[in-house]
C-alpha cells in the first residue's frame, strides 16, 4: 500500500516529473546495441537478438522488460557501415515504457578491431495506469485533509483508464571492439523528451550516460578464456555499476557471476547451441532488505548472428614455389 502512495504522490505533487527510465540488465555484454547505437553490426555480423527480464518475482506489479534488436553491417564503396532496429517494452509498477529506435553506425578499421560512432532515432511512449491506483489508501488521507481523491492534478484522459504520451528520442555513442577487448561510451535520451500526459502534468525523461568495457584473457589452457567486464550508468542524480566475470570454455560454454553496486548479486550461464546461435540465462538476487519480499530476478537471452561480410573468393592462384 505504501508503494501506491509513493506512486500517486509522484504524479500529484510535482506536476513535472524527471524520470530515469532505462532498465538494467545482467547480460549487457551480449546486447551492447540496446544501450549504444554504435555497437550495431558488432563483429561484422548480421544479428537478431532478444532478451526478457522479470525483476523481483513474487512482488505485485513487478518490473518486466523485453528487448528486441536487429542489426547488420553493409558496405558503401570501401567504407563499412551498419544499420539496426531496437525495440523495448518496459513495465514497472503502474508505469510502462515502449520505445522504437532506428540505429546507424559508421565503422572504421583500427588496429585489430573497429572504432564505431553511432546514433539512434525514434520515439518513446510512456503511460500510467490510473485505474489501478489504490484509492482506498488515499481516502485515509482525505479524512485528515491532506489530499482529495478527486484532485484535478491526477492525470486523466477522457474515455481512458490511463494516460500516455509520446516524445521524440535520440541517443549517440562510440564503441570499439576487437578480439581482445571492447570499450563503450554512450548517452541515451539526448533530447530529454517531454511526455505530455494532460494539461497539468508531463514527464521529462532524463539523459543517461553509459560507460563500460571488457577484456578477453586467454589462459594457458587455450580451452579457457576469462572475460571480465564492467558497465556504469548514471543520470547524474543516481548511478549504478555492474561488475561481471565470465569464464568461457571451448568458445562455447559460459558461466560466471556479477555484482551490482546498487545492491544485488547474480549468476550467469550460457552456451552456443550451434554456430552463431547463443542462449543465456541470469539469476539475480538482491543483496539488501528487498531479499525478504522477492524470489529474485530472471533474465533470458537468445541471439543469432552470422557473417555477411566474408571476403570474396577469386580465381587467382599462386604457384606453390612463391607462397
Amino acid at each position: 500500500m505504501k508503494r501506491y502512495i509513493v506512486l500517486i504522490c509522484a504524479v500529484l505533487f510535482p506536476v513535472l516529473m524527471l524520470a530515469q527510465t532505462d532498465p538494467q540488465t545482467g547480460q549487457y555484454m551480449l546486447l551492447p546495441n540496446s544501450y549504444n547505437p554504435a555497437a550495431a553490426g558488432d563483429g561484422g555480423l548480421m544479428k537478431v537478438a532478444g532478451m526478457h527480464r522479470m525483476q523481483f518475482t513474487g512482488m505485485s506489479d513487478m518490473p518486466m522488460t523485453t528487448y528486441f534488436t536487429f542489426s547488420s553491417p553493409f558496405m558503401i564503396a570501401k567504407t563499412q557501415h551498419a544499420a539496426g532496429l531496437r525495440f523495448m517494452n518496459d513495465r514497472y509498477g503502474l508505469f510502462s515504457n515502449q520505445s522504437l529506435h532506428v540505429q546507424y553506425a559508421y565503422r572504421h578499421k583500427l588496429g585489430n578491431g573497429y572504432i564505431c560512432a553511432g546514433v539512434d532515432l525514434g520515439f518513446a511512449n510512456l503511460s500510467f495506469d490510473v485505474a489501478k491506483v489504490n484509492l482506498d489508501s488515499i481516502e485515509a488521507l482525505d479524512a485528515e485533509g491532506y489530499h482529495k481523491s478527486n484532485d484535478d492534478a491526477i492525470p486523466q484522459q477522457s474515455g481512458s483508464d490511463g494516460v500516455n504520451g509520446m516524445g521524440f528520442d535520440m541517443g549517440v555513442g562510440v564503441y570499439y571492439s576487437s578480439p581482445q577487448w571492447w570499450a563503450s561510451l554512450s548517452y541515451s535520451h539526448l533530447t530529454q523528451p517531454k511526455i505530455d500526459w494532460s494539461d497539468r502534468s508531463y514527464v521529462r525523461m532524463r539523459g543517461t550516460l553509459y560507460a563500460g568495457g571488457g577484456y578477453n584473457w586467454r589462459l594457458k589452457n587455450k580451452n579457457w578464456t576469462l572475460k571480465p567486464s564492467v558497465l556504469m550508468m548514471t543520470d547524474f542524480v543516481s548511478w549504478d555499476v555492474n561488475l561481471t566475470m565470465l569464464a568461457e570454455v571451448k568458445s562455447r560454454y559460459r558461466f560466471g557471476a556479477g555484482y551490482r553496486i546498487a545492491g544485488s548479486v547474480n549468476i550467469l550461464l550460457g552456451m552456443d547451441i550451434i554456430d552463431g546461435l547463443q542462449i543465456g540465462y541470469t539469476y539475480e538476487l538482491p543483496a539488501n532488505k528487498l531479499i525478504k519480499g522477492t524470489y529474485g530476478s530472471h533474465e533470458i537471452y537468445l541471439g543469432y548472428g552470422f557473417n555477411i561480410l566474408k571476403p570474396k573468393r577469386t580465381n587467382r592462384y599462386k604457384s606453390v614455389r612463391y607462397l
